[in-house]
């Protein structure tokens, strides 16, 4: 049964290590073998030509236990058994369906030219041998054999195909997280910079008052000591609001920001922000220019910065949307994405912090299945807002 693993893009169900290596082994030998000495004793083959049938079957099975370590001597020699197989009696035989595992094994683990020439070489080894020895094969035999060699060829570059996609889409995931976590330490440290610039160039000025007038004039010295008792206050005070609207949730009643709180005309920055490795967003306006008031407004922002790092960070999508319309007295914000969806997978804090910024306003936010099969945010918040 497939156990579900963990990689740095989140979980995957992935078969255990070992099923990929034995189980075309087990199946090439309950296939092969049986078959083999079945076939042979009921057309009566002679017992040399039985052992050396079943030596062939056998070995061909296990040799695609070196399939992982070494896919293009596997396939060579796996051809190069097959293609005796074919001049052993009796001549209807089992078919050789190592061979098949061989050939995809090659093209999916890089052995593609491994897996053409051996093959190509021992297919035209064993017609050529067959004319020269007169052992004549019909024609839709030969054709049909080509045909389903290279079928398994399809099948392994299809396979291929999928992993390098794969492999593609994971990296474009982790430069994403990457540029997205390096984007959130910056805005962290420039907003506060912005909130804790100001309060410490005044207290350094208090300080520096206080130590110059101790002495001098100790009334005007202890104005300095409890202006920078203030500062450093209404500093902290400043820097936990800060630190909240960072976490989801909402300010505290001492923030006071030094920075012009966003506004929806800054989401179409946000969206061009957040396009790039492998993402790529798009705004749908439809307010035509009438707006609801400023703290809805930065409301809706935030709301969306969040929905749009939970795409980085969680749904390996490769687009998303961003919606504004008005309905009624509510403004909608829609953010879709193509990722995998919810998934089952618990809530973290920021999804609790959209809902705790949403009920702040009297708004309401939904997490549901998205029309792409990713995921969507639909946040319903009051035009006009709590005054």
């Amino acid at each position: 049964m497939p156990e579900q693993r963990w990689d740095e893009s989140g979980p995957r169900w992935r078969p255990p290590p070992g099923v990929t290596l034995y189980a075309p082994v087990i199946v090439s030998l309950l296939v092969q073998v049986p078959a083999t000495i079945g076939v042979s004793s009921w057309m009566h083959a002679a017992p040399r030509w039985l052992l050396l049938g079943t030596a062939l079957a056998t070995a061909s099975a296990l040799a695609l236990l070196a399939a992982r370590a070494l896919p293009g001597p596997t396939v060579a020699l796996v051809a190069a058994l097959a293609a005796a197989d074919l001049f052993v009696p009796p001549d209807a035989g089992p078919p050789f369906i190592a061979l098949a595992f061989a050939i995809i094994g090659a093209v999916v683990r890089g052995a593609l030219v491994w897996a053409l020439s051996s093959v190509g070489a021992a297919w035209l080894v064993a017609v050529v041998a067959s004319g020269m020895t007169g052992q004549l094969w019909h024609p839709f035999r030969i054709a049909l054999v080509t045909l389903v060699l290279g079928l398994c060829f399809a099948v392994g570059a299809g396979i291929r195909t999928r992993a390098d996609r794969a492999a593609r889409h994971r990296a474009q995931f982790a430069e994403r997280r990457r540029a997205n976590e390096q984007e959130e330490r910056t805005r962290i440290a420039r907003e506060l910079h912005d909130v804790l610039a100001h309060s410490l160039s005044q207290i350094a000025v208090q300080s520096g008052v206080g130590l110059h007038l101790f002495d001098r004039d100790p009334e005007r010295a202890r104005e300095a000591l409890a202006n920078i008792r203030g500062l450093s206050a209404t500093g902290l005070d400043e820097v936990r609001g800060v630190l909240a609207i960072l976490r989801g949730e909402g300010a505290g009643p001492g923030t006071a920001p030094l920075t012009p709180q966003p506004q929806l005309a800054d989401i179409a920055a946000l969206v061009a922000a957040r396009s790039g490795h492998g993402l790529a967003v798009a705004l749908d306006d439809r307010l035509d220019g009438h707006l609801p008031r400023s703290g809805i407004q930065t409301t809706a922002y935030r709301l969306v910065q969040e929905a749009l790092t939970n795409v980085v960070r969680h749904s390996e999508a490769t687009h998303a949307a961003v919606r504004l319309r008005r309905e009624g007295a509510d403004l909608l914000v829609t953010v879709d994405d193509d990722g995998i969806g919810i998934g089952g997978r618990p809530e973290g804090g920021g999804m609790r912090g959209m809902r705790e910024r949403a009920a702040l306003v009297h708004g309401t936010v939904r997490t549901i299945p998205g029309p792409a099969g990713g995921t969507r945010i639909l946040a319903r918040l009051p035009w006009e807002g709590p005054a």
